[in-house]
């Protein structure tokens, strides 16, 4: 992923809110499975880490996308955007060159 198409897919995901929370808890396999299913749905996906939460955002970020074969786009702060290319035409995000 270039520089321009990590930054086209921050823009669009600045004004998302999360779709999933992660808590104390951490990475699970049902958290995984319901990074999967949000990823099937939507390409871009964007996720709170609970203040509870003991681990790293930017070390669960990367066991994520490692899990569900999706990519980081950015993690600030407690926010993890996550991003995988979808099958369907007509709900795609067009990236840049």
């Amino acid at each position: 992923m270039t520089s321009k198409q990590r930054a086209y897919l921050k823009g669009l995901a600045m004004n998302m809110e999360p779709v999933l929370q992660l808590g104390k808890s951490s990475v699970t396999p049902e958290n995984t499975a319901a990074v999967e299913e949000a990823l099937v749905a939507r390409e871009l996906i964007k996720i709170n880490v609970l203040q509870n939460c003991a681990d790293d955002a930017r070390q669960m970020a990367e066991i994520l996308a490692e899990r569900t074969h999706s990519q980081v786009v950015q993690v600030i702060g407690r926010k993890i955007v996550l991003y995988r290319e979808g099958k369907d035409d007509k709900k795609r995000i067009i990236l840049p060159k």
